[in-house]
């Protein structure tokens, strides 16, 4: 592919991650957005549609996965290090969603840090910052 066409794809997959992140609040349900903004140490969390809210942090996990594996796929140009990726981000949703659920209806007001940070993984594309480094000092080691 030539370099100046995946320089312009990879600028668009970043820029649509950019978007979902700046149009959050209108995109998707998500009422710990404004929970976790507040003093949320002092209170309870708020009431919630949890099938609504469930529902749109896997869609949202879904299109940052899709955008990201499409993101790793431009960077290395490798099948391996796509099937790798998507096999990681369906364990690691599987794990976090798992968590998530278990700690957004049996936590008390201690853990909702937890949630936070759990809540944080599903909803931002953060393994991606996490596998760029990875795969490309893995391919680095693996060409000497």
């Amino acid at each position: 592919m030539n370099r100046i066409v995946k320089i312009i794809l990879l600028s668009f997959l970043t820029i649509l991650l950019m978007l979902i992140r700046h149009f959050e609040d209108s995109l998707f349900y998500d009422p710990l957005i404004y929970f976790f903004k507040s003093d949320y140490s002092t209170q309870s969390i708020p009431s919630i549609n949890s099938f609504k809210l469930l529902a749109n942090i896997v869609f949202r996990y879904g299109l940052n996965t899709i955008l990201s594996i499409g993101i790793l796929g431009l960077l290395f140009n490798d099948k391996g290090i796509v099937k790798l990726a998507s096999f990681l981000y369906v364990v690691l949703f599987v794990v976090l969603i798992i968590g998530f659920s278990f700690l957004l209806f049996y936590s008390e007001n201690s853990n909702y840090f937890s949630l936070f940070y759990v809540r944080r993984f599903l909803i931002q594309p953060l393994f991606l910052l996490i596998l760029i480094p990875a795969f490309y000092f893995h391919r680095k080691k693996e060409s000497r």
